[in-house]
């Protein structure tokens, strides 16, 4: 049509279904195609996102993994297609009676330039961006799908109690980093688990837990366990699996607490763990709940109205590894499972318009 513009589209494209551990070459980049800025008149309902910032999450690898079997109704991507996940983006054209040209977003996009998202549920799988005075790379994490899984697993699915002993697996990621602050300013004693010397002292010197340590120096976990919790722990949030997990289940308390929202070490191995420890569940009368961010989309405006105050006054840190360019998007995405990534991992792709 007269007067449209199209530009180039840099993409991240899937190659195949991953198989084990995610590899750079499992995706390739390309400038190939072009792209309309306005959105085609024939569709309705549509919003064009220029990508800003895109979220490395370990749950990505999951589902690509898993999208050609059982997972099938969670795909991220398919192959020939560019991968799927959360961004924060600023709409350039827009069918949408919710959106106009210029609105702030986060949700689900597509890793490349410009993404036309159609299947749009408002305040759910795109969500408007009001508060512009915190940075904008904030909405992939601390203010995005890992912002709200925090908060919902502390005090939805694990309500604190002042004086609770609290352990955090994967602390010094995208959730663990935030768990671990809210219970501090719970009044709980927490101790994190990390996989280096450096984020140990990111947990201990900046972040501010109890204790932390190296699961990777320990050649005894249980016994780890019983030394920075010799009378048990009330409440346990796990993110890893595996060994970790079997050793936190002998270290419980009685009617003890676990929030269940990811299990990393699992993911890339043929076949799961097995656990030896399960009947402690049953000795202890242990509580645990299995959810995902997606149960919690509701409390999105009670979480910002709880933590949007402590950003403010410097109460909260988060910390982000930032790498620039969508090109280093694939690296970026691998090194989440070697623990490359130092903090929560975004992809800054373009900035936005004023």
């Amino acid at each position: 049509m007269a007067g449209e513009v199209a530009v180039r589209n840099k993409q991240v494209i899937l190659r195949d279904y991953v198989s084990g551990f995610p590899k750079e070459s499992d995706m390739y980049v390309t400038t190939d195609s072009t792209v309309s800025l306005k959105v085609p008149a024939e569709t309705r309902n549509a919003v064009l996102l220029k990508n800003l910032y895109l979220s490395c999450d370990p749950v990505m690898q999951f589902l690509i993994r898993n999208s050609q079997q059982k997972m099938r109704k969670y795909v991220y991507c398919t192959p020939g297609s560019p991968i799927r996940g959360y961004g924060v983006s600023q709409v350039v054209d827009s069918s949408h009676p919710e959106y106009k040209q210029g609105d702030l977003v986060w949700g689900l996009t597509t890793w490349e330039g410009y993404s036309l998202i159609t299947d749009i549920v408002p305040e759910t799988s795109l969500v408007k961006i009001h508060h512009t005075d915190v940075p904008l790379s904030y909405y992939t994490g601390l203010l995005g799908m890992a912002g709200k899984t925090a908060y919902a697993g502390f005090f939805e699915v694990c309500p604190p109690k002042k004086g609770d002993k609290v352990l955090v697996s994967a602390a010094s990621g995208a959730v663990g980093q935030l768990l671990g602050q809210f219970a501090k300013l719970s009044g709980c004693y927490v101790v994190g688990s990390a996989g280096s010397k450096e984020k140990v002292d990111l947990l201990k010197n900046k972040l501010g837990f109890d204790e932390a340590f190296n699961y990777k120096e320990e050649n005894d976990l249980e016994a780890a366990l019983k030394r920075y919790f010799p009378e048990g722990i009330d409440v346990y949030f796990e993110h890893v699996g595996g060994k970790l997990f079997d050793a936190v289940l002998l270290n419980m308390k009685e009617h003890g607490r676990i929030a269940v929202c990811g299990m990393i070490s699992q993911y890339n191995l043929p076949e799961p763990e097995p656990l030896k420890n399960l009947f402690q569940i049953a000795l202890k009368r242990l509580n645990i709940h299995g959810f995902t961010h997606r149960d919690y989309d509701h409390i999105v405006p009670k979480y910002y109205e709880f933590v949007l105050p402590y950003i403010r006054e410097g109460k909260i840190v988060y910390v982000e590894d930032i790498v620039e360019g969508l090109e280093n998007g694939p690296a970026a995405l691998v090194g989440l499972f070697t623990g490359r990534n130092f903090g929560k991992q975004v992809v800054a792709v373009a900035p936005p318009q004023p």
